[in-house]
């Protein structure tokens, strides 16, 4: 069950033998270093920590520095990690696209696209107004709660408010193609995130 940091790079398509066009994402994944092993007898669970990502050591801190130091990674800005794996992994091991395999269920995660403070008809999808006969109603969300009973508005009600840059994970994604000489993980469909965003990608199921 392999797991692997990366960037998007972006979408494009590839035509197949056949001739259909499949819509894939690029993803520039890896390689990524072993950083920690979680022993569930010593940690209390079981994951693999893997660092990505090489940055200058003046944007690090010296703690972070050890810790990579101790691995014999470079500095690296990137530290995620995945619980439950199969893959049997020492500190300063390489994790490459070449782990997986095509045709292979993956799930991604990653920060979606942020789209600031929105309204309830672009965050909720609610329906607007009329627009004619003098009507103010055009956009506005309606009533948001009852009147003298409970005199009040409860919580988690679908108002405005900042909409996306939050965890997003897509499941169910195929791996499509891996060009393993330039680190390419080439996924069927479209995944979380802006372009050059991190994502990780781990096995669905």
């Amino acid at each position: 069950m392999p797991a692997i940091l990366g960037k998007k790079l972006g979408m494009t398509q590839i035509f197949t033998d056949g001739g259909e066009s499949v819509p894939v994402t690029v993803i520039e994944a890896g390689p990524c270093t072993v950083t920690a092993v979680r022993d569930p007898e010593v940690d209390g669970y079981a994951a693999i920590q893997l660092a990505w990502g090489e940055v200058a050591e003046r944007k690090l801190t010296r703690a972070e520095l050890g810790h990579l130091k101790a691995a014999e990674a470079p500095p690296m800005k990137h530290l995620v990690e995945f619980r439950d794996l199969d893959r049997e992994s020492a500190v300063g091991d390489q994790v490459t696209v070449a782990e997986f395999e095509e045709g292979q269920r993956v799930k991604v995660s990653a920060k979606s696209i942020g789209k600031g403070f929105q309204g309830t008809i672009k965050r909720h999808n609610f329906g607007r107004g009329p627009v004619s006969h003098g009507s103010h109603n055009v956009r506005a969300p309606g009533s948001i709660g009852a009147s003298a009973d409970p005199a009040r508005v409860f919580k988690g009600q679908k108002m405005p408010g900042r909409m996306g840059a939050t965890r997003s994970t897509q499941r169910g994604l195929e791996v499509f193609r891996i060009d393993a000489e330039r680190n390419l993980l080439m996924v069927r469909g479209s995944v979380p995130g802006p372009r050059n965003g991190t994502v990780e990608v781990r096995t669905d199921g």
